[in-house]
């Protein structure tokens, strides 16, 4: 597959191959990842419907085979299953810094999501269970990892081909979420859902094939480990989690014996830990005698950001649940008489970051030049407002589907693009923010702790689900689009204390 990317390079000797001016790695790298989104963001597109499917909240007429799950229950999945995705993106940085390096990790990831992918194409609600721990526990593996070797091949921070290498691998991101839905989503929908997951195997089989077939053009750095466990460490944390393992066992099968076990007994330690951990990081963090009086303040400052971040992703990460039933039970499914499958509005954030990631990028250079580029800051607020502007446009056709009428499909593409373009505002510059404002000690460890924001804000939906509120209603999708706009406001009117905590990071 590689081969087909690439081209002769500019070099004298005419015999080097690159990936569009880029290191070779790049095209493997590339095709990787996107054929993992392909895999992952396909069966995304079908999760929610599946699991409530059969039961008195699916679709009329919608196809059976499902788990029959009330949308409260199936949103708590939901939002849990996508925050342990984010959330083992930090143990997965760990495995690839001091147990195998990256390119083992990226490997032993790939065979971990096709099996949890194969596990959801077996009917059967234990097997069900067993994939999607299979497919979080995966992701974040290859999650930490692969933008790491992306990194490797250039020599460099310096390395002026760096940026466009990344937003080529970004471009493989989008392409693969793109497309998954069209294919996995609308197979799987409107067929058969356990083919749809076998197709997402297979998407992911491809990307691995891929990656092993063209190892040997990465760079040497990504076997390396670079800060491997001692014999020590090893036999410590081999310990650690043994007891950990032991304490749960022990604990679950009295639960079970005792017949007194739920699915709420799984979903409330996890969601749980989804809180308590981001908190419990940050707060070792900014606790940590060790770190100057700058690193402690600009810790002080990063905590706005995070919260900002979480208020921002629990609204967004309900494109492919609460948004995602609106879409199926209340919207129209034609557009001038063509018929399409609820699953495809998934497409439409990709779509948007591919046609407005360059206007943005040329935009706020352009503002810049002027001297008038809003600073981070203010992004972040921009972000959160619109987000929060994106629910208030909800609740439009939500009030208008309330007699059973369909709504046009515009509403949902208009709310998705909104998303999209507060996303641009808050998601990149949280990803820079955070590189910046890192304490020198915890630098290789701060992306992890901004993907532990998307963990929070997909709990905070989990326990709403979970504790009986309807996300659904007019009334909840209302409070949250104030919580987020109010949350915007709160970070702009405060900006130049923020700023100030910020030190020289602008």
């Amino acid at each position: 597959m590689a081969s087909s990317l690439t081209k002769d390079s500019a070099s004298t000797t005419g015999t080097e191959k690159t990936f569009f001016g880029h290191p070779r790695g790049l095209a493997t790298l590339f095709m990787t990842e996107m054929w993992e989104r392909f895999s992952y963001y396909g069966m995304r597109a079908l999760l929610i419907y599946y699991l409530v499917s059969g039961g008195a909240d699916a679709a009329t007429g919608s196809q059976g085979g499902g788990l029959a799950m009330t949308t409260a229950t199936a949103t708590a999945i939901y939002s849990v299953y996508v925050s342990m995705v984010y959330l083992m993106a930090m143990p997965g940085g760990w495995f690839g810094d001091r147990v195998w390096g990256a390119r083992k990790t990226v490997a032993i990831a790939g065979f971990v999501i096709m099996a949890g992918h194969f596990s959801l194409a077996i009917p059967g609600q234990a097997m069900f269970f067993v994939g999607l721990i299979l497919v979080a526990v995966g992701s974040g593996l290859l999650k930490a990892n692969i933008s790491t070797m992306v990194g490797h091949l250039y020599d460099g921070p310096e390395d002026p081909r760096r940026d466009g290498g990344f937003t080529l691998f970004y471009v493989g991101i989008n392409l693969g979420a793109f497309v998954a839905p069209f294919v996995v989503g609308t197979i799987g929908k409107e067929h058969n859902w356990h083919l749809g997951f076998a197709l997402a195997a297979l998407g992911m089989g491809l990307g691995l094939t891929q990656f092993l077939i063209g190892t040997r053009n990465l760079s040497e750095k990504s076997s390396i480990v670079p800060n491997p466990l001692s014999a020590a460490e090893r036999k410590s944390v081999l310990t650690k989690v043994a007891i950990a393992v032991l304490a749960v066992v022990v604990f679950y099968g009295a639960v079970v014996g005792l017949g007194a076990y739920t699915l709420n007994w799984a979903l409330v330690p996890l969601t749980l830990a989804g809180l308590l951990i981001p908190l419990a990081v940050l707060t070792r963090i900014k606790r940590d005698k060790e770190l100057s009086a700058t690193e402690q303040t600009k810790m002080s400052a990063y905590i706005w950001f995070f919260i900002a971040a979480a208020v921002f992703w629990m609204i967004y990460d309900q494109g492919g649940s609460t948004l995602s039933l609106f879409a199926d039970g209340k919207t129209a499914d034609s557009v001038f008489g063509l018929g399409f499958s609820a699953t495809w509005y998934q497409s439409l954030n990709p779509l948007f970051v591919m046609a407005l990631a360059p206007v943005f990028a040329w935009l706020w250079l352009w503002l810049a030049r002027k001297n008038q580029e809003p600073n981070t800051i203010v992004k972040f607020a921009m972000g959160l407002v619109l987000v929060g502007a994106s629910f208030f446009v909800f609740i439009v056709p939500m009030n208008m589907a309330g007699d059973g009428t369909k709504v046009s499909p515009m509403w949902l593409v208009s709310i998705y693009m909104i998303q999209t373009i507060g996303e641009l505002c808050l998601s990149p510059v949280g990803l820079s923010v955070t590189t910046k404002m890192a304490p020198q000690k915890y630098a290789s460890q701060m992306m992890g702790i901004w993907f532990l924001a998307v963990t929070a804000g997909d709990c905070v939906t989990g326990l709403l689900s979970l504790g009986g509120v309807s996300l659904n209603g007019v009334g909840v999708i209302g409070l949250e689009a104030a919580a987020a706009v109010v949350a915007g406001v709160a970070v702009y009117m405060y900006r130049n204390k923020v700023k100030a905590m910020m030190g020289s990071v602008h």
